[in-house]
């Protein structure tokens, strides 16, 4: 299959915007939206998992950087968890997993983020407490490892298991997962390219659209947020893309 052809990449193109979209403005990359959309096109798993890292580190620095912006970044919440999570993710870009095995785990983490974007879990409370450490850093490397294997960044795990702890606001929830992801997803591409794998050429064919959504979203959800027509669109979709992964 040619992806490149203007029948496949123009409706990838417009969902691709909205899903950069509604990821940024959470303080997310999107790579399990990105990978959900794939493999709703049928994209080669090849493609998938370099190609969804790739998107994430451009849309999550965006995030980030309009997120810090509006001071809503906690350095003391973030750096436990990046510690052990890089050199995980790392690990987890550098081993090769088998296609099946890929797809029930990347279905696993489309349901994730399903109830995520449904709200299911991850609700704030007004009620904050300090970081654990120790728990900080065990979360960190799980995150990572797994965020490196499928090709996300672990935006979609870190930011509820914060609000679920008490460990910070939404916002600064947000802020913390864009620059986990960021720093995540890089780790990811080296460990992916170490092992000798290459960035598909269509990858970069994404990046232009990726950014214009991710920037709207960021600028947006940095300062309200509210969507939920579109959440529940993008939940939509991402379900689709879950049963086909675990049918096809």
């Amino acid at each position: 299959m040619d992806i490149l052809q203007p029948e496949i990449l123009i409706p990838f193109f417009a969902i691709l915007l909205v899903v950069a979209f509604l990821y940024a403005s959470v303080g997310h990359g999107g790579a399990s939206g990105y990978l959900a959309l794939m493999a709703l096109f049928s994209f080669p798993i090849i493609v998938m998992k370099p190609t969804a890292l790739l998107l994430n580190v451009f849309v999550s620095g965006i995030s980030f950087w309009f997120f810090r912006k509006n001071h809503h970044f906690n350095w003391k919440l973030f750096y436990p968890f990046a510690v052990t999570s890089i050199p995980m993710a790392f690990l987890g870009g550098y081993l090769s997993i088998n296609a099946s095995l890929y797809k029930q785990i990347l279905g696993v983490f489309l349901a994730l983020a399903i109830l995520r974007m449904l709200t299911v879990f991850g609700k704030e409370i007004s009620d904050i407490k300090n970081s654990n450490v120790i728990g900080s850093l065990f979360i960190g490397s799980a995150i990572g490892l797994f965020s490196g294997m499928i090709g996300i960044g672990g935006g979609i795990i870190l930011s509820p298991i914060i609000i679920l702890l008490s460990w910070g606001t939404m916002k600064q929830a947000a802020a913390v997962s864009a620059l986990f992801i960021f720093v995540n997803s890089i780790s990811g591409i080296i460990g992916f390219t170490v092992k000798g794998g290459n960035i598909p050429i269509e990858a970069w064919y994404f990046i232009p659209v990726a950014i214009i959504g991710g920037s709207l979203g960021a600028l947006y959800g940095s300062q309200k947020f509210n969507m939920k027509t579109l959440k529940y669109v993008l939940a939509g979709v991402l379900t689709i893309a879950m049963v086909k992964l675990f049918l096809v």
